[in-house]
Formats: C-alpha cells, structure tokens, sequence
C-alpha cells in the first residue's frame, strides 16, 4: 500500500533505512535474548553498540522526512511509528543495564519466564518487519497485527507469572529488589511498545486506502 504513494528517491531511501532500523532492532532483541539465556551478563553490551547505530539511522530518516519525502498528511504517522520503535530500542537498552546488575539467584528463579519473554520480542521484532514490507507491498496487515496482538497477550501472562513467583521472596536489599523489578518491567515493556508500533502500521494503512 505505501508503494502507492512512493514518489521519488527521497521515500525510497526512507523505506529501507526503516527497514535498516527494524532489522537493527531485531539484532539487538535476538543477542539480548541469547546474553540472558547463557546468562552472559557482558553479552548485553552488544545492546547499546546496535542503539547507537540505529540512532544514527533513525536521524537520517528523520531529517529526510523533514526535507520533504511522503505527502504531509502521512509524516506525523510516519514519524510516531519510528518513535515507537525507537522507545522500544530504548526499553530493551535498559533491560540490557538492569539484568547487569541482576543478582545471578534471584534471576535463576524467574529465568524460565524470562527467557520466554526474551525469545517473544524478538519474534515479535521480526513479525514487525514483516509487517512493514507487507505495508510496502500489497498485503493485508491484518494478520500480522493480530499476532502481534497474540504475543504481547503471551508476555502479560508470563508477567503476571513472574510477579507471583516474586513476591515470595523475602528481600532484606532495596537495591535488590529494586533492580530485579525494573529488569523485569522493561523486559515487558517491549513488546507493549512493539504493539503500539504495529498499531501505527494498520493507521498508516488505513489513511492511505
């Protein structure tokens, strides 16, 4: 659908530094996934080393947005969506931080479920791709969106899960406490931001029909 309205060089070069960003996003979501899975506490860095590179993109998609490429009444959209992809590079970057400092014995309780979660974004990072280039293509969107849907329904359960598992443990450290919980909000966080960015997907849709 948005090949309909793809004018020039200047909304081509913007489609695949999209792409560039989403698929930079996948990366990083996919060594997350596998730094908590072997419990590899400096694989996390590779997190903030793929931020930095999709920032550097994200600028570019920006400015040339700004310049002119796409119609008006579709950038604002445009641009909320790349946001929403952004925060959740954001989100998954402070996952990366907390699980650092994550002590190893209050992880192994609520490993499982981390993992779970883990390995849910990263389809879901994926999944968004796909998305995208059925936007870009002639495809519904429909289906994807609603699997999306289906696998941050998954996360919440496993959140759910998790809280439960921790409220039975007695901590005498706030900073303990502290740290674990956060881990696990921003864990969670992505894939409600993921949601939110497909949800723009299916806008961006309907507005150019």
């Amino acid at each position: 659908m948005l090949g309909k309205i793809i004018g020039g060089k200047l909304e081509k070069k913007v489609i695949e530094d999209i792409k560039t960003h989403i698929k930079i996003l996948c990366s990083a979501a996919e060594c997350f996934r596998n730094s908590i899975s072997t419990e590899n506490k400096e694989g996390t860095f590779c997190v903030a080393d793929l931020e930095r590179e999709a920032d550097s993109v994200r600028r570019e998609i920006i400015s040339n947005i700004h310049q002119g490429a796409f119609l008006p009444f579709i950038r604002p959209n445009i641009c909320r969506f790349i946001e929403m992809v952004d925060e959740a590079f954001d989100a998954l970057e402070d996952a990366a931080f907390e699980f650092r400092y994550v002590r190893n014995d209050l992880y192994k309780i609520i490993k499982p479920e981390c993992e779970k979660i883990a390995k849910i974004n990263a389809a879901m990072c994926e999944l968004l791709l796909i998305a995208f280039d059925t936007l870009t293509a002639k495809g519904d969107l429909k289906e994807k969106n609603l699997a999306i849907r289906i696998y941050e329904k998954q996360v919440d359960d496993l959140k759910f899960d998790i809280i439960n598992k921790l409220r039975t443990i007695e901590l005498t450290n706030f900073w303990d406490g502290k740290i674990i919980s956060d881990f696990v909000e921003y864990n969670t966080k992505i894939s409600d931001l993921l949601e939110d960015a497909s949800d723009y997907l299916y806008i961006i849709e309907i507005s150019i029909k």
